[in-house]
């Protein structure tokens, strides 16, 4: 399968977003990743419908949205119907795993489930054969701009077994302190999809970045 980065729309410029979602879809990128935060779940606010209406409107990229949020549950059929390609919700803020995986992918949307740092790829064994997704947080959730956590490239390791041993065909996002002297030996270990936000948007020139960072 080939390496998919998706740019990260916390980082952009929310002055010019329709200018950056555009930039985007001309891009190598072919997700656009959605950080929401409710100020509960992490200690940060981030955006939620009206922004997911203007990602609608003008981005061409699977939409990939990232709830880091209480009570998922609650909100997913509206991101849905917004154009969520792809919707993942985190394991340790959710009480009904199995029935909100379901619900999701009853829409025809991808179904994947985020884990923190600390909490072990083991408690998604019950699970796997389910998900669409599995991203792992290579920093902790709530912030961008965090240094990169190295025992993600353990994680990597211990989810792709995970997934070859069930026989499921979940991808393998990785969300946090992605950079160019990262990405290739994050792909190398198992990594389908790159979450690249400050990398992309801090860049003098965003596109090129993005095709540095699939190769």
């Amino acid at each position: 399968m080939k390496n998919i980065i998706a740019p990260s729309l916390l980082s952009a410029n929310f002055g010019k977003l329709q200018q950056n979602i555009e930039m985007l879809n001309a891009s190598e990128a072919e997700w656009l990743h959605i950080d929401v935060m409710d100020g509960r779940f992490v200690p940060n606010i981030s955006f939620g419908f009206p922004v997911m209406k203007t990602v609608q409107q003008h981005s061409t990229l699977k939409n990939d949205v990232h709830l880091m949020i209480e009570e998922p549950e609650k909100y997913v059929e509206e991101f849905g119907k917004l154009g969520a390609h792809c919707i993942s919700f985190h394991w340790e803020a959710c009480t009904h795993v199995h029935r909100l995986v379901h619900q999701i992918k009853d829409m025809g949307i991808m179904a994947g489930i985020a884990i923190n740092p600390s909490t072990p790829v083991s408690f998604l064994e019950d699970i796997v054969q389910d998900l669409d997704l599995i991203l792992l947080m290579s920093v902790n959730p709530g912030f961008g701009g965090q240094k990169f956590i190295p025992h993600t490239f353990a994680k990597i390791q211990q989810t792709k077994s995970l997934i070859e041993l069930s026989g499921s065909n979940a991808l393998i996002e990785v969300d946090g302190g992605v950079s160019l002297d990262n990405a290739s030996e994050l792909f190398a270990a198992g990594a389908n999809v790159l979450v690249a936000g400050n990398a992309v948007f801090s860049s003098a020139n965003p596109s090129e970045t993005i095709s540095q960072l699939k190769k």
